[in-house]
């Protein structure tokens, strides 16, 4: 008897890691999700090559998804160079044979942790946020039956009190990334951890947003031209955050979402957050697609929304 005689037959992986069961559970989770928008499906995470909480439940919906003809991209906090998103490209790339981009307009899935990118999504796009935390009650409501109740009952309250102290003791919404919304006018959503400045682009978007957990073992999705509304009060309207006058410095654009850059003087530098818009703009302006903000900071998309400077 040989080495080779004892060791099990080899067994590759399933197409895109995920076994066909994971995957068919996944999808139908998808469905039930897309047909209940803002509602938190829960589904069976699986055990993937990376820890979790570093974009499992991202990364379960794109290999559930992900196709032989698919092109992807995957961006964490805006870069498509971090190490957790090219980590995660090569992962599902290896596992799919798809190919890849950093050019948003061109990907049919792409895979983001904390921002959404500045041009204008397509019908033929899905994007997936990766969410730490899918539960937009967990600061008022810490007992998880006690907030799925309340979601049920579409009881809300203790949110907008929430809200409205931060309005009685800063003067302003005071939440920046994961500022709740309303979507469809029934379910309150934590919009993954994205900045406010892009909250307003979920609303009536052309493409599907699909939002996973793997920790918490939660999805949620906002399917193609849904009312998507931040929660406001009538007189105290949202607003974005103040990046009024903040100019990139490699391509000198305005009125996009800029990363600061602290200097060794105490000033500050800035430059776009979404590198594969600033790539463009610097190599090839003219496949340039339409922003979701105008150059005079107006929200140009679905046009129901102005990003506004906070005033304390």
């Amino acid at each position: 008897m040989t080495l080779q005689d004892l060791a099990p037959e080899r067994q590759d992986y399933s197409y895109g890691f995920l076994d066909s069961y994971a995957k068919r559970e996944l999808r139908r989770r998808m469905l039930k999700a897309i047909a209940i928008p803002g509602y938190q499906v829960p589904y069976a995470s699986r055990e993937l090559p990376i820890a979790r909480g570093w974009g499992t439940g991202g990364l379960q919906v794109s290999l559930s998804l992900v196709g032989p003809e698919s092109v992807v991209k995957v961006i964490d906090q805006g870069a498509d160079d971090s190490v957790n998103a090219a980590n995660l490209r090569r992962f599902i790339t290896r596992m799919s044979g798809a190919a890849t981009t950093t050019d948003a307009l061109k990907a049919t899935i792409l895979q983001s942790r904390h921002r959404i990118p500045e041009e204008i999504l397509g019908e033929n796009q899905a994007l997936v946020l990766q969410v730490p935390d899918p539960e937009p009650l967990r600061g008022v409501q810490s007992d998880i039956s006690k907030a799925h109740e309340m979601h049920a009952d579409a009881d809300y309250a203790q949110l907008w009190l929430l809200l409205y102290e931060q309005l009685v003791r800063y003067k302003q919404y005071v939440q920046g990334a994961s500022y709740p919304a309303l979507v469809n006018g029934r379910y309150i959503i934590s919009p993954s951890p994205i900045p406010r400045w892009d909250n307003a682009k979920l609303h009536q978007a052309a493409n599907l947003t699909l939002l996973s957990a793997g920790r918490e073992k939660r999805l949620y999705a906002v399917p193609p031209y849904t009312n998507v509304y931040p929660l406001e009060f009538s007189d105290v309207p949202f607003e974005v955050e103040d990046q009024e006058g903040w100019m990139c410095r490699t391509t000198g654009v305005t009125n996009k979402f800029m990363n600061e850059l602290p200097q060794a003087d105490g000033t500050s530098q800035y430059e776009l957050s979404d590198s594969g818009y600033a790539g463009k703009l610097a190599e090839q302006p003219e496949t340039l697609g339409k922003t979701y903000y105008d150059n005079q900071g107006n929200f140009y998309h679905a046009g129901y929304l102005k990003p506004r400077a906070h005033h304390a």
